[in-house]
């Protein structure tokens, strides 16, 4: 019997190719790391220039953004201007249309006033019958003695001509004919019913100079005045006590002649309170005598006036009576 000789499990050669292929792994596994790590970073540098890229992108939209909103802001600023300068431009345009109606309704009271003045010197120039004395025409029964005169007028709408706008017509006569009564005077000042001093010289509430110029700015402005009033020339009658007349003056005789048509309050309220403004003295004299001429709008028109022309009326009637003056009422417009 032939002996076989015994092998060995675990031999040199068997370790050889274990350790071969344990190397072989470690090397795969070397090399497995080291291309992930690469992948690792060329995907880091990738995403850091996406990031860049959209970082990028954000500043120019900001900066897109600031750019617009600028724009905006100047354009609204520009709107805004050219609305400002629109209304401006309207106002501008109402005030002129307002002024063009004015001087339109001047001119139309010039030219009923020129036509009246016309068929007044074709009447004078007819041959009177008999020679008569050249006498200015009086109110009847104003008293004449002031050396200082103010006249208080009623500027509302039933004082005016409905077809000029302005005062009627013969207001402004009875005006020229009290001015006419006197030559010559110290001081002259037209106020209207709320107490506002017609005339520019007169806004500080002193007296304005007699003289030619004075008298025919008075009768132009008057033709003029576009300043409405309330329908009472009380207000008016106190702010012409209060601020023209100087208690230390001892030559000044003041006149006041008060030009209405209406009165909408009490009376007894306003004869006291000039009771107090214009005391009469031991003789029983006043220092400002009170004239009023009255006119009859409200005969005219009272449908839509009451009975406010009578409580005008009666009013100056009791005024003048007790502070020395005259009421004279106009019988026609």
């Amino acid at each position: 019997m032939i002996r076989r000789r015994s092998t060995p499990t675990f031999s040199l050669s068997f370790l050889d190719c274990i350790c071969c292929g344990f190397g072989a792994i470690i090397l795969i596994f070397v090399l497995t790391i080291d291309s992930r790590q690469k992948e690792k970073i060329e995907a880091l540098e990738a995403l850091r220039k996406i990031l860049a890229a959209h970082l990028l992108q954000i500043a120019q939209i900001k900066t897109s953004r600031e750019e617009l909103d600028r724009s905006n802001a100047r354009l609204a600023t520009l709107v805004t201007d050219s609305r400002l300068r629109n209304e401006t431009i309207h106002a501008l345009l109402d005030d002129l249309e307002r002024k063009l109606q004015l001087e339109k309704k001047g001119q139309e009271a010039l030219l009923v006033d020129l036509d009246e003045l016309k068929r007044e010197i074709a009447a004078r120039q007819k041959k009177p019958e008999m020679e008569l004395k050249d006498v200015k025409p009086l109110p009847v029964g104003v008293p004449v003695g002031s050396n200082y005169i103010a006249f208080v007028i009623d500027t509302s709408g039933s004082m005016r001509d409905p077809n000029t706008g302005g005062l009627w017509g013969v207001a402004i006569r009875k005006i020229e004919e009290v001015l006419d009564v006197y030559p010559q005077v110290d001081g002259i000042q037209v106020l209207d019913a709320d107490g506002r001093f017609v005339l520019a010289g007169g806004r500080n509430g002193g007296w304005l100079p007699d003289s030619p110029d004075t008298r025919s700015a008075i009768k132009r402005t008057l033709r003029r005045y576009d300043a409405d009033t309330i329908s009472n020339p009380v207000p008016g009658i106190y702010r012409a006590i209060r601020t023209l007349y100087d208690p230390k003056d001892e030559k000044m005789r003041m006149g006041i002649y008060v030009f209405g048509d209406e009165f909408t309050e009490t009376a007894d309220p306003v004869l006291r309170r000039l009771e107090e403004l214009n005391p009469a003295d031991e003789n029983g004299q006043r220092k400002i005598v009170i004239n009023a001429v009255g006119f009859p709008t409200t005969i005219q028109f009272q449908f839509s006036m009451g009975n406010t022309g009578v409580k005008f009326a009666n009013l100056m009637r009791e005024v003048t009576y007790r502070h020395g003056g005259a009421f004279i009422a106009v019988q026609d417009l």
